[in-house]
């Protein structure tokens, strides 16, 4: 280098400094909008890996790390220096194993229902003593369950065909009645069939199966057609059940996705099943072609009382123009922040928190099971306190200065903050519960369902899905025998007045029919069992 040239610096244009902070300026954009965007994929992953591997439940374990020493503490051995062993406690609470009703001392239980078959257990050795020399003084006795693969039979009616001597005429009992017309089935086939394919999840093709394994050959589009024509008889039943349910104080819905019939060669349609859960644990499966806020209209028509549903924008709508109640569900606010937890673990955790104080008064008052003027009571001397505590702490959680817009921390507090006067609805009604995990519980078969006969093929087979449904999961919540109660109503809805059919209802059926339910052939004869 020349001396002329020493110490001095090349000066470059004002436009080209002004182009290259500009293009520092996007690139700046560009790595954030990148980061924001690997965020957001590395949440998604973490979501998708959870609902693979992770626990299901949403309960919350609490661990005290200060609880218990670690390994070498406990064993009374000095850990090395060098090696640092990182320790926590896991507590878990397990609940007492109980025998009461056991019959022997490997804790089995069962009612007076089960069959019991006995198994006399012989020794030779005993035997082959005299008679005169051994005295039975007692016996032992042990229970094993056991098992029979199912089972069909089949029923061979013998009409004897009578002539007259004196005019020769022929006489013959008539056929007896059979609920599907010329039909080959008898009532206790077609109620198995449903319960398995609804109740069990099995698909009519493995029924089918099942069928040819017994040696009984039943082409499978007979057994789709009894199906469709016995779910046919059950819609008015479950229509009467939906217009009950309305009439209620507080109803719970939700939506569920479905394939239902075919958008194209080799394509199922998406659909949705739009559940209501009624205040007397009853529950209908309405079918749509989507998820329109048209449906919530349609399903709940002019219904009155107090809509509980998650936070789907149709809710609020239909709500806000029929001038009715709109409860909002915590767990689902809760899931907000559970969600949440990979971006503010912290402050995620405070908020767990806050709602599970809300949660446990939930539990104080089902434990000591209270109900009307002395829950509401409850409520608002314990479950209110811990609600305004948890609003407080989201505002102030919504002042920081270092949340984005755009993390999932942020959109929980807003979810939250939006739905405020929603989620504190079940402060002012008893009978409202607290969340929809009630309903998300009775809906759980249609998405096993997915997983097992995965589609309907036309639309009105979803319609008759969700009406057998309807039925059979109302069967559960009243605690009745979902076979005996489809051998009785298909048998009886022929002949019973259409006006009454809330009658054929499982809530009202076990009523008025379960003590003296109507039987099919194959049963007749037999006592019927204890209720």
């Amino acid at each position: 280098m020349r001396p002329s040239q020493r110490g001095t610096r090349r000066t470059l244009p004002s436009a080209h400094v002004e182009h290259l902070e500009r293009e520092n300026a996007r690139l700046a954009a560009t790595v954030s909008d990148l980061a924001e965007q690997l965020a957001q994929v590395r949440r998604q992953l973490d979501w998708f890996k959870r609902q693979l591997f992770g626990r299901k439940s949403e309960r919350r374990l609490e661990f005290d790390a200060a609880a218990q020493a670690g390994l070498f503490e406990a064993l009374g051995i000095e850990a090395p220096p060098d090696v640092e062993v990182p320790t926590r406690e896991v507590r878990y609470r397990r609940r007492e194993k109980r025998r009461d009703g056991a019959v022997n001392e490997s804790g089995l239980r069962f009612d007076a229902t089960v069959p019991v078959e006995v198994v006399e257990v012989r020794d030779p050795a005993v035997e082959a003593i005299p008679a005169a020399e051994r005295e039975v003084v007692g016996e032992k006795v042990t229970h094993r369950l056991a098992q029979e693969p199912g089972s069909y039979k089949v029923l061979k009616y013998v009409r004897p065909v009578v002539k007259r001597r004196g005019t020769g005429e022929l006489l013959t009992p008539p056929s007896p009645p059979n609920v599907l017309d010329r039909t080959c089935v008898d009532v206790s086939f077609l109620a198995g069939m449903l319960v398995d394919k609804f109740r069990y999840h099995l698909p009519l093709h493995r029924q089918h199966q099942r069928l040819a394994d017994f040696g009984i050959q039943v082409s499978r589009a007979s057994l789709t057609n009894w199906a469709g024509r016995a779910a046919d008889l059950l819609k008015p039943i479950a229509a009467a059940q939906a217009a009950h349910i309305l009439e209620g104080a507080v109803v719970a819905m939700d939506e569920t996705s479905i394939k239902a019939g075919r958008a194209a060669p080799g394509k199922m349609r998406a659909a949705y099943f739009w559940p209501v859960y009624g205040a007397a644990d009853e529950i209908v499966f309405h079918y749509a072609p989507s998820r329109a806020h048209r449906h919530v209209e349609a399903f709940l028509g002019n219904f009155r009382g107090t809509l509980l549903s998650d936070g789907y924008a149709a809710y609020a709508a239909y709500a806000e123009r029929n001038g009715i109640t709109h409860a909002q569900c915590w767990a689902h606010c809760r899931r907000n922040f559970a969600d949440a937890r990979e971006s503010e673990p912290g402050a995620v955790d405070e908020a767990l928190s806050l709602i599970g104080a809300l949660y446990a008064h939930e539990r104080a008052i089902r434990k000591r099971r209270l109900a009307g003027p002395a829950k509401l009571a409850h409520r608002r001397e314990h479950g209110a306190p811990a609600v305004d505590a948890f609003f407080e702490w989201c505002r102030e959680q919504r002042q920081r200065a270092d949340l984005l817009p755009s993390s999932p921390f942020t959109k929980a507090l807003a979810y939250a903050a939006e739905r405020e006067a929603g989620l504190r609805v079940f402060l002012e009604d008893p009978d409202v519960p607290v969340d929809t995990n009630h309903l998300e519980r009775g809906l759980r078969p249609v998405p096993m369902g997915r997983r097992n006969w995965l589609f309907a093929w036309t639309e009105l087979g979803a319609e008759r899905v969700g009406a057998v449904q309807s039925l059979l999961v109302t069967c559960r919540l009243q605690g009745v025998d979902p076979h005996a109660y489809l051998v009785d109503v298909l048998q009886r809805v022929g002949r019973h007045p259409a006006k009454r059919a809330v009658e054929l209802t499982p809530r009202v059926w076990k009523t008025l029919f379960a003590d003296r339910p109507l039987r099919s052939d194959l049963d007749r004869g037999r006592d019927p069992p204890p209720q």
